[in-house]
């Protein structure tokens, strides 16, 4: 059994970027009002928990990644009646509201920033993290997640000052017992108001390493994360605020492994509930299924007894998970069934980012004008920089590019699918006339109703949040099938993640006796009950649910 049962290992978690969410005043942007509007829809997917991208007074330089005052709403977003309202609106429809909070860098409009740089004296000037040139250059070649350096020279002191992201996010410096203490004091602001849950932004790059020098290999930016103290801090943290609130803590933890992961997650250690790696998500640019089943043995072997992990295909960082590892032509609906299927039966959490339930795909932008992702465009003027065909450029930064799962939810097809009256702040995918909540509410065979089919699965069924994970097919490059098991349930559940029919002895290999009862397939037709032996025929991009 994966550790002692809790509320928050129940969950299935929503995840809204409200700026592509529903826009209600006409501005192009969505808002909080559109969350609040939209919250029995969300309601009647059947999930636990809404996870709010953030919403803090912000320059948007970085989407609301770069914090101006972490005690204010962005006037995008709202105002802070308009997210007590939406707080409570969530609370009365038995949901929680879990909050996006970065805890690693600020917007450079910051008032502790804008005193940082005023003076080498300034009280604040140890905030962030400054030194001096090198060389008559930066400090280090180290690069940052969205520039070539992440040093950016201050002209008023002569100093550089570190980002690990734009160079409008300075990074907070959290060997400054000051800094840790006023951020400590931000979270209790937000929980005492009742919030129920914290994802925590770039985690991994808390501690800073302890010498600053050069890297051998600056492209590899490994040397930004898991330094000496980081562990220290999220236990202080964890005794400081987690442990006096009944919350999930869910961390965004770049680089983590199977030896490392279960540091932040142990039940014993008191640092974090959960944490996202990305092994996937960043590291397998385009589906490889012997990669992904034997990422996902590994962590189920190390979290195994210690601790508990996540599970997800898609965000906000990254493409539609159904263009990316899916088919997004003729097995579209198929494969977005067996997506979910997958994120949904796997040991950990699941995460829904807005639009995989009606199986929303990536967009391809005709040209990088009508971008916006700046790690992308940022990238684009680097390597156009270096003599490039732009053209060649846009072409291979497309498939990534975060903008992919930004464009706007598609609600219904009337004119910029229901999303806003305004001219929406990014294109609107060209597809939203087939794709879209209206049209897959009045399709019994949608993926919408099979999602709420999953989520209600998993409410009623303890065998998918605490049973046992074995895989059960080895290394076969299309067909994924394990068996889950609690307290005398086992379930089968096998995956042809293939344009072609395949068959699987998966019944033998669980060593089943007697019959399998259906309990989901993603074929309307997939037999109810069946004989537990010989071979299983498994038809393109089917998902079956099997109990034994």
């Amino acid at each position: 059994m994966l550790g002692k049962p809790a509320w928050w290992k129940e969950s299935v978690v929503y995840q809204v970027y409200w700026r592509s969410f529903l826009d209600t005043d006409g501005d192009g942007y969505g808002d909080l009002k559109g969350v609040i509007e939209k919250l029995d829809y969300i309601q009647s997917l059947g999930v636990t928990m809404v996870w709010l991208n953030p919403f803090n007074a912000s320059p948007d330089k970085d989407n609301g990644y770069d914090v101006s005052d972490y005690y204010a709403v962005m006037e995008r977003a709202g105002t802070m009646a308009e997210f007590d309202k939406l707080l409570a609106e969530t609370h009365a429809r038995g949901m929680k509201l879990m909050m996006d909070v970065v805890l690693n860098h600020t917007s450079d409009q910051h008032p502790w920033f804008k005193a940082s740089r005023s003076s080498k004296d300034d009280p604040k000037r140890d905030w962030y993290i400054w030194r001096d040139p090198k060389d008559g250059g930066v400090p280090t070649n180290w690069r940052s997640y969205f520039n070539p350096s992440s040093w950016e020279l201050d002209e008023g002191t002569g100093q550089y000052y570190m980002h690990s992201f734009a160079i409008e996010q300075p990074d907070l410096n959290w060997a400054n017992p000051e800094v840790r203490e006023e951020m400590y004091r931000m979270l209790r602001f937000w929980l005492d108001k009742g919030i129920d849950g914290l994802r925590l932004d770039a985690l991994a790059l808390l501690a800073k390493p302890e010498q600053f020098e050069d890297a051998g290999d600056p492209h590899d930016i490994r040397y930004l994360t898991h330094n000496p103290g980081l562990h220290e801090y999220l236990q202080e943290m964890n005794r400081e605020v987690f442990s006096r609130y009944d919350i999930m803590t869910v961390g965004e933890v770049a680089f983590a492994t199977p030896d490392t992961g279960p540091l932040f997650v142990g039940e014993e250690r008191k640092e974090l509930n959960t944490l996202f790696h990305f092994e996937v998500a960043d590291e397998m640019p385009e589906w490889d299924m012997v990669r992904f089943k034997r990422i996902q043995r590994t962590w189920a072997q190390a979290l195994s007894g210690r601790g508990f992990g996540s599970q997800f295909l898609n965000n906000h960082d990254h493409a539609r998970q159904v263009t990316r590892y899916g088919n997004d032509g003729e097995y579209r609906v198929e494969s977005a069934k067996l997506l979910g299927t997958l994120v949904h039966t796997l040991p950990g959490i699941p995460y829904i980012y807005q639009g995989e339930e009606i199986g929303m795909t990536g967009v391809r932008y005709d040209n990088i004008g009508e971008y916006q992702d700046i790690a992308m465009l940022n990238r684009y003027a680097e390597e156009v920089g270096k003599g490039r065909n732009p053209a060649e450029v846009l072409r291979s930064l497309q498939p990534l590019s975060r903008d992919n799962s930004r464009s706007p939810m598609q609600w219904n097809d009337a004119r910029h699918a229901g999303f806003t009256d305004g001219e929406p702040w990014i294109k609107v995918n060209p597809n939203y006339r087939s794709i879209n909540v209206e049209r897959a509410e009045a399709e019994p065979a949608s993926v919408l109703h099979y999602y709420r089919e999953l989520i209600a699965l998993r409410k009623k069924c303890p065998v998918m949040v605490y049973g046992d994970f074995t895989d059960i097919s080895g290394d076969d490059p299309h067909v994924y099938a394990y068996v889950r098991s609690h307290e005398g349930v086992r379930w089968l559940v096998v995956l042809n993640h293939d344009t072609k029919a395949n068959s699987f002895a998966a019944v033998e290999a669980a060593g089943g006796k007697g019959s399998l009862r259906l309990v989901l397939g993603n074929y309307a037709d997939a037999p109810r009950e069946r004989r537990a032996e010989g071979k299983l025929e498994l038809r393109p991009y089917e998902a079956l649910i099997y109990e034994f």
